[in-house]
């Protein structure tokens, strides 16, 4: 452990850490189990269109959620496509600013206009008191986004989306295994989109699904996913190809077999990173709602300039040089991203909140690559940063 400021590796010292520590660094789960499936696959030379681990993969998510019904596609942006499609939106749609630029895209590739809406300070979600502010006659939908894991104000979002006509449904890339009201994420809205991205707790290497209770919906959401085919050579709708491979869902079942020991590493990580930083002046570590679930995955801090005496940007070139790869998230916020700062020039005006944590949010590693010498290194690092901000700002 270092023990003044003059050792990090910004003012000559050597790296805290040989090797780098990422965010969103992948769990592999049952490495054996991993192989078997894949040679299972190969062995059956079924690698995609519909496979038996796809299957096996929708029916296992869909009966954890407790829901109807499960589309596993090759990543959760063409899922938000294929559901904002299927839903029928068009003319504008209201999304947070604070949130991955893929939920804005998906919605403005088909020529909707996502409407950027301000968040909860303390939380960083979707703030319902300010959604209906931005509803116009142009407007069909909501698009709610979970972030960190916490579910949105459901109940709200769905009083003003029946009140005005809207279609509502949810971004989760987030929130798998998370809980609102003591339900798991999944089946609320008219359908929620869930991303096994590598970097999110529970993986497929590469994909995401969209989960449903409407069977209509979900019927015109495979045909859309597999080029509108109902039938060997009889296309009926327009379609694109969504479709999840076999080697992902071999991978997604051999994650859902390890998914408590995943969240358990992670809850033990963020809990120590809490206890750890609790007294740092000007940093706040993002606490979760104890009776709901939670996944962990994310460890946010929020760097107040002011009372740290540094800045967040500063604070994370700190952590790079001691290879701790900390990251900006949502920085700076999908108003201030192409195309949408050209689109909407003054959309800040109206972004107070979402200015702020973007300037301010950070996220520290966590998952199965790291353990308690890691979150206690980095730690260390920021508590050495505070501490003398004075030297680090010269």
């Amino acid at each position: 452990m270092k023990s003044s400021v003059r050792e990090l590796a910004m003012a000559g010292g050597d790296p805290t850490f040989k090797e780098k520590l990422h965010v969103g660094r992948p769990n592999v789960g049952d490495r054996e189990r991993l192989i078997a499936r894949i040679n299972e696959m190969l062995d059956r030379r079924w690698f995609s269109n519909n496979g038996v681990f796809v299957q096996e993969f929708e029916a296992r998510i869909a009966s954890y959620l407790a829901v109807k019904h499960c589309v596993a596609m090759c990543n959760a942006t063409i899922a938000l496509e294929i559901t904002t499609r299927a839903l029928g939106l068009k003319g504008e749609v209201i999304v947070p600013s604070f949130t991955f630029i893929a939920t804005a895209h998906a919605l403005q590739w088909q020529e909707i206009t996502p409407v950027f809406c301000d968040i909860d300070p303390l939380t960083h979600i979707l703030d319902p008191n300010k959604v209906e502010d931005l509803i116009t006659p142009r407007t069909t939908g909501i698009v709610g986004v979970h972030i960190w894991g916490q579910g949105c104000d459901v109940d709200a979002l769905e009083e003003i989306s029946r009140r005005h006509g809207l279609q509502l449904m949810f971004d989760a890339a987030h929130a798998f295994g998370c809980s609102h009201k003591g339900r798991l994420i999944g089946g609320f809205g008219r359908a929620e989109v869930f991303s096994f991205h590598a970097t999110k707790f529970l993986n497929s290497f590469e994909g995401g699904a969209v989960v449903t209770n409407d069977d209509e919906l979900a019927k015109k959401i495979r045909l859309m996913k597999n080029f509108g085919f109902a039938g060997y050579d009889q296309v009926i709708y327009i379609g694109t190809n969504g479709k999840m491979n076999e080697a992902s869902a071999a991978m997604g079942l051999t994650s859902l077999e390890s998914i408590d020991d995943f969240v358990e590493i992670n809850k033990h990580n963020h809990g120590l990173y809490r206890k750890l930083l609790q007294d740092v002046p000007g940093i706040r570590t993002l606490s979760y709602n104890a009776s709901e679930q939670n996944n962990y995955q994310y460890v946010v801090l929020e760097v107040d300039e002011e009372q740290a005496g540094l800045s967040r940007d500063l604070l994370v070139k700190v952590l790079w040089a001691e290879n701790v790869m900390a990251r900006r998230y949502f920085y700076p916020g999908c108003h201030r991203m192409e195309p949408y700062r050209s689109y909407f020039p003054h959309a800040a005006l109206l972004l107070p909140q979402t200015e702020r944590v973007a300037q301010q949010s950070m996220i520290l590693p966590n998952g199965t690559a790291i353990g308690e010498t890691e979150v206690r290194g980095i730690c260390e690092i920021i508590r050495l940063a505070v501490a003398d901000s004075a030297t680090l700002n010269r």
